[in-house]
């Protein structure tokens, strides 16, 4: 019964095999007797005509493709070419040019200009110190004597260094020099022409040195301040304000001084002696005894304090000043 049943199935299997069309299988043709028990087949009895029509390959519907033809490969198109611009222009290494001493800077040192003379360390001052337009600052620059200065310096500092002797050279032909600042330096000695000369100097600061005396000053000086330093009144020349006509402010407090520097110009506004050795006041110091009717206005501010001077034994003295000046009264 089993090998009835298988017999149809091997039929078609033999049927896909021979490449023939799949048709309709008349089982009902098949029986017991077309078959040998023993395996053999009678061949003779089947009937090939009822496995339908032959297969015809030009109804189907898919492409023909001819045996031995391959389809051409896809059109790659060709990448485009790197052409440079029309202005291009190729780079080219040119080999090093041979390395040659530069040329020594061409600078003024003598005349005025930037850089200014070269100092005693072999530098222009302006490298040395630092200059903005007129003026130089040299302030903490650790130097022990004036450096040469371009002519048309106007305002010089150098405060806070070593120097302690101003020569009579330092400021020669420094026409334009209107303000000098050594303040905080070690200067014990100044040549009686170092600033006699300057015609335009108006401010003279020369505080915290070790100065005994002042030199000559010029008459076109505004503003002295010569403050804790070691002035005796000895190393003040008699009349040494006396031509000063625009002299407004003198520092000269924290000094050794026995008695106020007379005569003062009227121009004078301040006047700070405090912490010296005055001990009188004469009737002219301030005021003139022969015209009962003179006034001081302009002089309005006078420190005598920390000096051993009694104010109210030279009423006197300042009786034409519009304030009485500062220190002890009894």
């Amino acid at each position: 019964m089993v090998l009835l049943l298988a017999l149809p199935l091997a039929l078609s299997l033999l049927g896909s095999c021979l490449c023939a069309p799949p048709g309709t299988l008349d089982v009902d043709t098949f029986d017991l007797e077309s078959y040998d028990l023993n395996g053999e087949t009678d061949w003779e009895s089947i009937d090939l005509n009822n496995y339908g029509d032959a297969y015809d390959y030009d109804d189907l519907d898919q492409p023909q493709i001819e045996v031995g033809t391959v389809a051409p490969p896809p059109t790659v198109p060709a990448p485009p070419q790197n052409v440079p611009p029309p202005d291009y222009v190729e780079e080219v290494t040119l080999p090093p040019r041979p390395t040659q001493a530069p040329a020594p800077p061409n600078l003024d040192f003598d005349g005025p200009g930037l850089f200014g003379p070269e100092t005693g360390l072999g530098l222009p001052t302006c490298l040395l110190c630092v200059c903005i337009s007129t003026s130089v600052y040299c302030d903490d620059s650790d130097i022990d004597q004036i450096p040469p200065l371009p002519k048309e310096t106007t305002y010089f500092y150098a405060r806070f260094n070593k120097i302690k002797h101003i020569t009579a050279r330092d400021f020669v032909n420094m026409n334009k020099m209107k303000r000098i600042d050594l303040t905080g330096n070690q200067i014990s000695l100044i040549d009686q022409d170092a600033f006699r000369s300057l015609p335009e100097l108006e401010d003279l600061l020369l505080a915290d040195n070790q100065l005994q005396g002042l030199p000559e000053l010029p008459a076109t000086l505004r503003h002295i301040d010569a403050k804790n330093n070691q002035l005796k009144s000895a190393g003040v020349h008699q009349d040494a304000f006396k031509d000063m006509t625009k002299l407004e402010y003198l520092y000269l407090s924290h000094n050794q001084l026995d008695y106020v520097p007379t005569p003062l110009p009227e121009s004078l506004r301040v006047l700070h002696l405090q912490y010296n050795n005055i001990q009188s006041l004469h009737e002219d110091t301030f005021c003139n005894h022969l015209n009962p009717n003179y006034l001081r206005r302009a002089l309005e501010d006078i420190r005598l304090d920390g000096n051993p001077i009694i104010l109210s034994r030279f009423a006197q003295a300042y009786i034409c000043l519009p304030r009485l000046p500062v220190g002890r009264t009894h």
